[in-house]
């Protein structure tokens, strides 16, 4: 049975991180009727929470920019939340549990969430300060690759070069492309170090379906590249992307997008236990029982998170924590992935490649482009990779976490969910008429 945690007592709460993670903790808090008597929100950001999932979409064009504001400034006073804006907390003093911010302000607190997220990932290459090297990770990073897509260079013809083929390089890559068709045809290249595409959740053959997809979309997609350095254009900003194969890439702006880092540098410094991440108990508390840590700067169990799902839950236990409520700690479970880019289906979780036991089920619709592939273990299912049709992953998912024996729906598993279940009811209700049923006995 999961342990559960002793109610908290707070009288001021202070959440320093007004990201997705910080907000979803305000949200949560704001219905209960123990949440703490005062609560402050501090974000270095100059605007209230937005939804970053949607940052893809508004980079391509597909979203205004006022569709991924969660809350506005209104809807904290309503709730009784001061909200402090723009102010990055430089100093957090435990021993009279105090912080500061850039601005000079002091605030006391009683307890003190750390929802500080994540910094991007950057290569160890020379050139990375050139101007005309992007990120792709908040707003201002958004906004800054549209202005670019609209300036002379790009309306001329100009190039693009994206480092990183997981996720986000994906997902930035894509979305320049789409803004950029619409300004004289700018040229994207995407570089992977990996000889596939998003290598760890992906096996090969959807990996090369999803790249053909983008290269007929028309993005440069190359693999089994490795990166050299970056080098200045006559006007002083990056001009070109050199491979250690000699292969020289123009480059009129360059996205950097291998991966986040957990942001721990405050922590750090207030002395904290910092490995990857900070690290936390299943009651998200730091090494500092008056300070907690949730979402991407904290670690657990030797885990750092970059996937919404699970800081959900983190932020459900953490709420119910300091509302007073005795709560099962967090645990953490398997999550499946799936592509944010417009057009392309996508949907994966487990092993990418068979391990030993494995059993793989595999169908592909070329003409359709659809490709399943199913990893079982003794009739349990513990991986999936599918790409086009995806209606069913999220009923492998279920089954795989809850380690249901599928041997009765074999056959059919690669159908989809309606024939598998069927296959399965089939099976239950000849079970069931069974004259050495356990039904039959018992009656």
């Amino acid at each position: 049975m999961p342990a559960t945690s002793h109610p908290a007592v707070t009288d001021h709460l202070v959440i320093v991180g007004n990201g997705m993670a910080g907000h979803r903790l305000v949200e949560a808090l704001a219905g209960k009727p123990g949440r703490p008597a005062r609560i402050t929100v501090i974000g270095d950001e100059p605007e209230p929470a937005y939804n970053r999932i949607l940052l893809s979409p508004l980079l391509a064009g597909e979203m205004a920019r006022e569709a991924l504001t969660l809350h506005d400034s209104d809807w904290y006073a309503e709730q009784g939340i001061e909200l402090v804006l723009g102010e990055r907390v430089t100093d957090i003093d435990r021993a009279a549990r105090r912080l500061t911010t850039d601005a000079g302000r002091t605030l006391e607190y009683d307890r003190l969430v750390l929802a500080t997220g994540s910094q991007p990932a950057r290569p160890p290459v020379p050139g990375l300060e050139l101007p005309g090297v992007e990120v792709f990770r908040d707003l201002r990073d958004a906004e800054a690759l549209i202005h670019f897509t609209q300036s002379q260079a790009a309306k001329q013809g100009g190039s693009a070069v994206v480092i990183g083929g997981g996720l986000l390089g994906l997902e930035a890559a894509e979305g320049l492309r789409k803004r950029g068709q619409g300004q004289g045809g700018l040229r994207v290249s995407l570089l992977q170090r990996d000889a596939r595409l998003m290598n760890r959740q992906l096996d090969l053959t959807a990996a090369r379906l999803l790249e053909n997809t983008l290269r007929g979309r028309g993005l440069d997609i190359r693999t089994d590249a490795r990166l050299e350095r970056l080098e200045a254009g006559a006007d002083g900003r990056v001009g070109a992307v050199r491979l250690d194969d000699g292969t020289r890439l123009p480059a009129d702006c360059v996205v950097v997008a291998i991966g986040i880092l957990p942001k721990v540098g405050l922590a750090r410094t207030a002395g904290l236990t910092v490995e990857r991440g900070i690290v936390v108990d299943a009651w998200l508390t730091t090494s500092d029982p008056a300070i907690h840590a949730l979402g991407e700067c904290c670690e657990f169990e030797g885990q750092t998170f970059g996937l919404v799902e699970p800081i959900w839950r983190q932020v459900e236990v953490l709420a119910a924590h300091l509302a007073g409520e005795t709560v099962a700690g967090y645990v953490d479970t398997p999550c499946a992935t799936k592509l944010k880019v417009s057009g392309v289906a996508l949907y994966a979780f487990g092993p990418t490649e068979p391990e030993a036991g494995h059993e793989v089920l595999t169908y592909h619709d070329p003409q359709q482009g659809d490709y399943r592939r199913l990893l079982l273990k003794e009739g349990r299912l513990e991986g999936a990779v599918l790409y086009g049709d995806t209606a069913a992953g999220p009923w492998y998912f279920e089954q795989a976490l809850a380690g249901r024996d599928l041997g009765p729906c074999r056959g059919a598993l690669l159908l989809g969910a309606a024939d598998a279940r069927e296959r399965l009811d089939d099976d239950a209700d000849t079970a069931t008429d069974s004259p050495h049923s356990p039904a039959k006995e018992a009656a």
